[in-house]
C-alpha cells in the first residue's frame, strides 16, 4: 500500500549519510526534481510532430540533391490464399509449407517462391523513407552534439572526471544542462513511441533495449543528480551517431559511393574508439572506481552502473556488426568493388537483394525463352500463311484450266 513512499526512500537515491533535507541546501531551480521529468512527454510528442514536418518538407529536397531514387518494384499477382498465409502465418514458408500451398493454389513451386519474394519486396521500405529517417536523426544528433559540446567544454568535469563527484550529491544544476537532459529524454521517448512504425532492422530488439536503457539511465541519473556524468555519456554517444546517419544518407543517394565509404570508415573508427575504449576506460571507470573516493556504494550506485553495463554490452554487439560490415566492405573492394546497403539492419535485406538478383536472372531467362517462343511462332505463322497462299494459287489455277 505504501509502495510510492518506499520508492523515494533516501537510501535508494542518495549516498549513505545524505538525506533529502541536505539536498534542500540547493534552491529549487538548482536541484533536480522527479516531477521535472514530466516535461519529456510533451517534448516527445513535439519531436514526433517536428519529425513529420521534417520528413515531409525538408527531407525530399535534400534527397533529390543527393540523387535518392526509389527502385522500380514488380508487384505480386493477387492471390487471396497466399496473401492470407503471408500476413497471418509466415513471410518465408518452409519447403513443406510450399508443397502444401501448391496443392491449395494450383501453382508450381517456382511460382509460389517467386510470389513470396515479390511480396516481401513490396513490404521493404523505399529509399526515400530510409533517407528521411536517417536525415532526421542526423539533424537531431548534430544539433544535440553541438549544443552539448558548447555547454560542457568549459566545465571542469569535462576535462577532469573527478570533478563529477566533488561535493556529490549537493551539486547545483545549470539550466543549460537541464534542457540538454530533457531534450535528449524527449528525443529517445519519441523514438520509442515510433518504433512500431519505423523501419525494422536486424537489431530491432537491441534497439528497443537501447532506448529503454537510455530512458531509464537519463531518468534515474537526473533524479539522483548524476547530471554531470550523465551529460558526458550522452555527448559521447552522439559523437559517432552523427557519422552513422550521414553515411546512410549518402549511401541512399546516387554517385556518392566514395563519400559514403569515407564516412563509414571514419564512423567505424570513432565508434570503436568511443564505445569500446573511452566509454569503459573513462566513463565506467569513473562511476565504478573514482566515485568511491567520495561516497560508499548504495542502491543508486549499483543501478546506474548496471544500466551502463547494458549499454556497453550493446556497444560490443554493434561493434561486431560493424567489424563484419568492414570485412564485407574490404571483400567487396577486392572482388567486385561492390557492396550492399551497409547498415546494421539487414541480413534479411541481403537475402531480398539476392532474391532480386535471382528474380532478374529469371526474368531475363524468361524473356529469352519468350523471345525464342515468339520467333518460333512467327516462323510457324509465316509457314502457314505461305502454305495457304500456295494452296489458294493452286486452286485458282485448277479452276482456270477447267474453265478453258
Amino acid at each position: 500500500m505504501n509502495l510510492l513512499p518506499d520508492v523515494w526512500r533516501q537510501d535508494f537515491w542518495l549516498p549513505p549519510g545524505v538525506t533529502w533535507k541536505d539536498m534542500e541546501q540547493l534552491s529549487s531551480s538548482d536541484r533536480p526534481q522527479p516531477l521535472d521529468l514530466l516535461i519529456s512527454l510533451p517534448l516527445a510528442l513535439a519531436f514526433i510532430a517536428l519529425r513529420y514536418l521534417f520528413e515531409r518538407f525538408c527531407a525530399p529536397p535534400m534527397g533529390r540533391c543527393l540523387g535518392v531514387r526509389n527502385r522500380i518494384q514488380v508487384t505480386a499477382a493477387p492471390s487471396p490464399k497466399l496473401e492470407s498465409y503471408y500476413t497471418q502465418r509466415s513471410r518465408r514458408p518452409s519447403q513443406s509449407e510450399v508443397i502444401s500451398l501448391m496443392s491449395q493454389c494450383g501453382k508450381t513451386q517456382r511460382q509460389i517462391e517467386m510470389w513470396f519474394r515479390l511480396r516481401r519486396n513490396q513490404d521493404r521500405p523505399c529509399r526515400t523513407k530510409k533517407f528521411g529517417e536517417a536525415a532526421w536523426r542526423f539533424f537531431f544528433y548534430i544539433s544535440a552534439f553541438m549544443a552539448g559540446l558548447t555547454c560542457l567544454i568549459d566545465r571542469p568535469w569535462f576535462w577532469d572526471l573527478r570533478e563529477c563527484w566533488r561535493q556529490y550529491p549537493i551539486q547545483p544544476m545549470e539550466r543549460a544542462h537541464y534542457w540538454y537532459y530533457m531534450l535528449e529524454l524527449g528525443f529517445y521517448g519519441s523514438l520509442l513511441l515510433r518504433i512500431s512504425v519505423d523501419i525494422k532492422r536486424k537489431d530491432f530488439k537491441e534497439q528497443v533495449v537501447h532506448h529503454l536503457a537510455t530512458i531509464f539511465l537519463l531518468s534515474f541519473s537526473y533524479c539522483a543528480n548524476y547530471v554531470r556524468i550523465g551529460t558526458l555519456v550522452v555527448l559521447l554517444h552522439d559523437s559517432s551517431d552523427i557519422l552513422l546517419e550521414s553515411a546512410k544518407m549518402f549511401n541512399y543517394g546516387t554517385g556518392w559511393r566514395k563519400t559514403c565509404d569515407a564516412l563509414f570508415i571514419v564512423f567505424a573508427a570513432i565508434f570503436l574508439v568511443t564505445r569500446l575504449v573511452i566509454f569503459p576506460s573513462k566513463i565506467i571507470h569513473t562511476t565504478l572506481v573514482l566515485s568511491m573516493e567520495v561516497f560508499e556504494p548504495f542502491f543508486g550506485y549499483y543501478f546506474f552502473n548496471v544500466l551502463l553495463m547494458v549499454l556497453q554490452a550493446l556497444h560490443v554487439f554493434w561493434a561486431g556488426l560493424i567489424l563484419r560490415m568492414i570485412y564485407k566492405f574490404l571483400k567487396g573492394k577486392l572482388e567486385k568493388d561492390e557492396r550492399s546497403d551497409e547498415e546494421s539492419e539487414l541480413e534479411e535485406e541481403g537475402d531480398d537483394k539476392e532474391g532480386e538478383e535471382n528474380m532478374d536472372q529469371d526474368d531475363f531467362c524468361w524473356e529469352r525463352s519468350k523471345d525464342s517462343l515468339n520467333s518460333k511462332l512467327s516462323m510457324l505463322t509465316n509457314s502457314c500463311v505461305l502454305n495457304n497462299l500456295t494452296n489458294h494459287r493452286a486452286s485458282v489455277a485448277d479452276r482456270m484450266r477447267k474453265a478453258q
